[in-house]
């Protein structure tokens, strides 16, 4: 009885909250015609822009009043007011679908904001008479007080729903991060291909000279000095080795062949013991290898398996810490990587340390990054990348 009375309360002050800013939309109504009026006859077009802008002040104040009953963020989307000359900004007031979608919100909580607002005034007596009975009496939850949150709840969706940005916009606003993403995704395709070429200048393609030129030595000494020749071969095979090394490297860079021999987990346990650092991996419906249930796409666990690569090299390198975690979180449509070290924190993207590249490859798959590395530490990472098993 004692929380369903403070939810009803709850309830009861967010619908007051409601019926005061509906109050408030009827003085801003006055507002928008008295600027539409004056912009109508010219001499007052400067009033439009600014009644709009006050019209979006209120909308956001009902978007995160909505937001703190719900728990779930409404998003606004609207076009600059303050670019252009005069005229283009009237227009742009005039013509932007986030202010017609604000100025429907408006008579629609002019009347429902209100009419809720009674209601749950009228309904407070019978409630508290019901429940009371009902509670004292038969020794049962309440069920007349939870009315109140209803209405509550109902108010917020209405708000929710005329608050939304247009489908248009939402549609702009994908193309926009799409585009964004793809200008990452490219950028991170480039530097790749500029890390392999210069691996392959600097490490295999040195070494590949180096065994040619032994190997013509050996030829021209082979009739002459036996021994010579033969030390001169010696050095072709080190040469030919590190070489070999050397593309080990470049090609565990592209595609680690451990994933696919062993699996996501798999992998990141052989990255763990190899790290130098005390790690911790916890894997919730991982396959280990290639034959024991769906796997990931390739290029999401790549993504994944370098994810926790820059992350425990970073630990290990600039935080100063000796333990970290690794967490591999399988669920419907989703692969949730979180990794945590016990280091200095204060972990940077501008710093070089590799995390934008993290999170241009993520963002290329329609990922996201959350990073969280205040001074002192610890520093947390989470991935998701959205995927088909």
């Amino acid at each position: 009885m004692r929380k369903a009375l403070r939810n009803a309360g709850l309830a009861s002050l967010h619908l007051l909250t409601g019926a005061g800013l509906s109050l408030v939309c009827y003085l801003m109504i006055g507002l928008m015609l008295l600027a539409a009026t004056a912009t109508a006859f010219v001499i007052g077009a400067g009033m439009l822009p600014e009644a709009v802008r006050a019209l979006r002040t209120l909308a956001s104040f009902g978007r995160r009043r909505t937001a703190a009953w719900s728990g779930v963020p409404v998003p606004e989307r609207y076009l600059p007011l303050d670019q252009g000359t005069l005229m283009e900004r009237v227009r742009t007031a005039g013509t932007d679908p986030g202010t017609h979608r604000d100025l429907r919100w408006m008579g629609a909580q002019l009347l429902y904001g209100l009419v809720l607002c009674y209601l749950s005034l009228i309904a407070w007596p019978p409630a508290l008479l019901v429940d009371a009975v009902w509670c004292g009496l038969l020794r049962r939850p309440p069920v007349a007080l939870p009315f109140l949150t209803t209405l509550a709840s109902l108010e917020a969706a209405l708000s929710r729903a005329l608050l939304l940005p247009s489908p248009s916009a939402r549609l702009a606003e994908r193309v926009e991060q799409l585009a964004a993403t793809r200008a990452g995704a490219v950028a991170a395709h480039g530097a790749e291909l500029r890390r392999i070429e210069r691996d392959l200048h600097d490490g295999t393609q040195a070494h590949l000279v180096a065994l040619s030129m032994r190997i013509g030595l050996a030829r021209r000494a082979y009739d002459t000095d036996p021994d010579r020749a033969r030390g001169l071969l010696d050095d072709a095979q080190d040469q030919a080795e590190e070489a070999l090394a050397g593309l080990r490297h470049v090609v565990r860079g592209i595609h680690p062949p451990v994933l696919t021999d062993r699996g996501l987990a798999g992998a990141v346990r052989a990255l763990a013991a190899g790290s130098g650092l005390e790690v911790t991996v916890t894997a919730r419906g991982q396959a280990e290898g290639p034959e024991e249930g769906p796997r990931a796409p390739a290029a999401v666990e790549a993504a994944a398996y370098f994810v926790v690569a820059e992350a425990l090299t970073n630990a290990a390198k600039h935080s100063g810490a000796a333990r970290a975690s690794v967490e591999l979180d399988r669920s419907p449509g989703l692969l949730r990587v979180r990794v945590r070290d016990e280091g200095a924190g204060g972990a940077d993207e501008t710093r070089g340390t590799g995390l934008l590249g993290v999170r241009r490859r993520v963002a290329a798959l329609d990922g996201t990054v959350h990073l969280n590395s205040p001074e002192g530490g610890p520093t947390e990472m989470e991935v998701e990348l959205p995927c088909a098993w």
